[in-house]
């Protein structure tokens, strides 16, 4: 029998799991052992260190090691792992995701790093990924999320994500927590509390964000870069939580452009103000807000970015705290639309010169140190993407 692929020379012909042609006369162990080890150091020579998979309903059955799935947690459970580069950075792991709307609830573990989603799809609506709970039924709003992504390097490309409990209280769509994480040319759709970005650095380029109330909230380092972030109902557009002057997170909207879908019937939510996502305490409650602070020292600085009629005038919120006014640091530079009107801002806030800007873009904010390992280039990395 060959060690290598476990062939019992002898009872047939044929290709077996080492790669090898077997025929009735056996080969003896050793050079079977022996050429299959060859074969397969050349072959890891050859071939990338990365690995594709494929996730689709076509697919009836994944087991281990094996390339297809029938749905994404078979392919991140089961995937075969990636191997170094030759220069020892990681390899990558790339789940290719066909057409389809996938009902799953979605956990990227804190040692599973490196994890690509691609939709093969057209565009992003061709690949969905959904579920559906609230804070209610699920005991709290930080186990409502569809995905939760807590690996490093994390990507996603040309995906919907989507919690679909609807206008319920707070509903998370994607909770990310993983450092270096990019997002390109994906949709989060959601009301209250869409999108939980929360730790690491995080970029998102080309993308759509909807939501209500607080519907991009939490303490990460991201940069949302030409992206569209949509008001499905009066609120604010962030509740950004930095707890420190002394930490580098905030949320930066560079080049985008904030929208409006919602009508005068729309109802405000959740009248619990001590929470993310709870109704807007704006004197208008049909306008929306740029943010006010979950936490004190909430950060929030809008760059070159549109801004709709509906833009309450004063654009900001202390969240019922006048000592929020102190620690939060909220700024605009470059804001256009019928929204846009510095000089009714809070006078709290702050309007930024051209060299101040320059610390909030994408290679700044979110580079990593100057000396060391990381040297995290978001820009570069989402240029891979497809």
């Amino acid at each position: 029998m060959c060690r290598a692929c476990l062939f019992r020379p002898g009872l047939r012909t044929g290709i077996a799991r080492c790669g090898l042609p077997h025929y009735p006369s056996p080969m003896t162990r050793p050079a079977c052992f022996a050429i299959a080890t060859a074969l397969a150091l050349s072959s890891v020579a050859a071939h990338a260190a990365d690995v594709h998979v494929r996730v689709s309903h076509d697919v009836k059955t994944g087991i281990e090691g094996t390339k297809e799935f029938p749905t994404i947690v078979n392919a991140l459970d089961h995937h075969p792992f990636a191997t170094p580069n030759p220069d020892g950075t990681p390899g990558r792991v790339f789940i290719e995701i066909q057409p389809g709307t996938y009902n799953e609830r979605i956990i990227v573990t804190q040692n599973h790093n490196n994890i690509t989603l691609i939709g093969m799809g057209k565009t992003p609506a061709d690949v969905v990924i959904i579920n559906s709970l609230n804070a209610r039924t699920a005991g709290g709003t930080f186990f409502t999320e569809t995905v939760e992504i807590n690996g490093t390097g994390f990507e996603a490309d040309n995906i919907t994500f989507e919690n679909t409990a609807g206008n319920t209280g707070q509903a998370v769509a994607v909770a990310d927590r993983g450092d270096r994480s990019i997002f390109k040319h994906c949709r989060f759709l959601g009301h209250q509390d869409t999108l939980f970005a929360d730790y690491g650095r995080q970029y998102y380029v080309d993308s759509y964000v909807e939501g209500g109330v607080d519907y991009i909230f939490g303490n990460a380092t991201a940069v949302f870069d030409h992206d569209v972030l949509n008001s499905n109902g009066p609120g604010f557009v962030t509740a950004q939580s930095r707890t420190d002057a002394n930490q580098t997170t905030g949320y930066v909207i560079l080049n985008s452009k904030v929208t409006t879908s919602y009508n005068d019937a729309t109802p405000a939510t959740s009248a619990n103000a001590s929470a993310a996502g709870a109704e807007s305490v704006a004197a208008n409650r049909r306008m929306i807000g740029l943010g006010r602070p979950w936490r004190p020292y909430s950060r929030v600085i809008y760059i070159n970015t549109e801004l709709p009629a509906e833009m309450n005038p004063v654009g900001w919120n202390n969240w019922s705290s006048a000592k929020n006014e102190t620690t939060a640091y909220y700024a605009e530079s470059g804001s256009t639309g019928p929204g846009a009107s510095p000089s009714t801002r809070v006078p709290w806030s702050h309007q930024l010169t051209a060299a101040e800007v320059k610390q909030y873009l994408p290679a700044t904010f979110l580079g990593g140190p100057k000396k060391g390992p990381d040297h995290w280039d978001p820009i570069a990395e989402a240029a891979k993407l497809p």
